[in-house]
């Protein structure tokens, strides 16, 4: 049997390319501090050699791993994508990986994670929204692991976050709603246990209600699984009672797009038999009929506002500094004034 050949090292690049092993890790890691003419020769030696860094190496001279845990609620749709997506994209500018895993909402399978993730030597973890139990927290303190929470605001609370006011933000569209005359208000929510996100779009519809003079806790609300059927299920339900609601205000637009497809089935006219909006704007708000009045939230901003917190954090560049990302109404023709009568 042949004697296996061993793996290219940085002294056989830097040979190759006719330079330093230093200029080649320069190359590598920090590619800009080098002129293009060197930087091209050490990466045609490079791909030339097969050459792969020697991970384990990196770590141990920079006492880092150079990977960033995120944890997101579900990876069923397409909630969270964006955000992430441009996320992603600082950390790899950066020269870091990321591991995403999801906890489908449940505390319990998001602490494993964080756990494991910790254990695996993750620098820093992103999660979602800042409603977990204060021992997670105290965990990562305890193992010196920077935490930056993503779409929520919350200055008044210890932890670092890039976000934006879930409940200002669905006071602005309750408001438009208001505004078009709708009294009749109904509410598809996200399950509110355990998920700020979804307590504070509930609250900040109950809000705008209480400015404008009506009771808030007149307010039908059904609280529900972020899914499409589940969305559809539900408005179903509401749409059975009687009095109907002129107006269903749900917690995402994936909730928005259900309630739309069985208005559809059911043959109840949107706008003109009852009005229907969402939350995100995602990709699928302007592609249902009708597109759907939403709430935008510049996900890659935050992504990669976040992402760059979260470095400077991991690096001992900064403490980290809250961002609160602006949002906006975005009217489209699945709201209209209620029907008359």
């Amino acid at each position: 049997m042949g004697k296996i050949p061993s793996a290219p090292t940085l002294n056989d690049v830097a040979k190759a390319a006719g330079v330093s092993t230093a200029t080649v890790s320069r190359c590598l890691n920090s590619p800009d501090r080098v002129i293009k003419a060197t930087r091209d020769r050490v990466m045609e030696a490079v791909e030339s050699l097969g050459y792969t860094p020697n991970f384990a190496a990196r770590v141990m001279a920079a006492k880092r791993s150079f990977t960033i845990g995120a944890i997101i609620p579900t990876m069923d749709n397409a909630i969270f994508a964006r955000g992430l997506q441009a996320f992603q994209d600082q950390l790899r500018e950066d020269g870091y990986t990321l591991l995403v895993s999801s906890s489908a909402y449940s505390p319990d399978v998001e602490e494993e994670q964080i756990r494991a993730l910790v254990a695996r030597g993750a620098d820093g973890l992103l999660l979602i929204g800042h409603e977990r139990d204060e021992k997670i927290y105290q965990y990562l303190a305890k193992h010196q692991v920077p935490v930056l929470v993503a779409w929520s605001y919350a200055p008044d609370l210890p932890q670092i976050s890039v976000g934006f006011s879930n409940t200002g933000a669905m006071y602005e569209l309750a408001q438009a709603v208001l505004t078009a005359g709708h009294r009749r208000i109904a509410m598809i929510s996200g399950i509110r246990q355990g998920n700020d996100r979804a307590q504070n779009r509930v609250s900040g519809v109950r809000d705008a209600l209480q400015a404008q003079g009506c009771d808030p806790q007149a307010l039908t609300l059904i609280e529900t699984p972020y899914e499409i059927e589940k969305g559809a299920r539900a408005f179903a339900e509401l749409m059975a009672r009687d009095p109907r609601p002129t107006v269903i205000m749900c917690g995402n637009d994936v909730l928005a797009a259900g309630a739309l497809g069985e208005a559809h089935r059911l043959g109840i006219a949107v706008p003109q038999d009852v009005s229907i909006t969402g939350f995100d704007d995602i990709e699928l708000a302007e592609i249902v009929s009708p597109p759907l009045t939403t709430v935008h939230v510049p996900h890659r901003e935050m992504g990669r506002k976040a992402a760059q917190q979260l470095i400077a954090m991991v690096e001992g560049r900064s403490d980290g500094q809250s961002i609160c990302i602006n949002t906006a109404v975005v009217r489209r023709n699945s709201l209209a004034p209620p029907p008359a009568g």
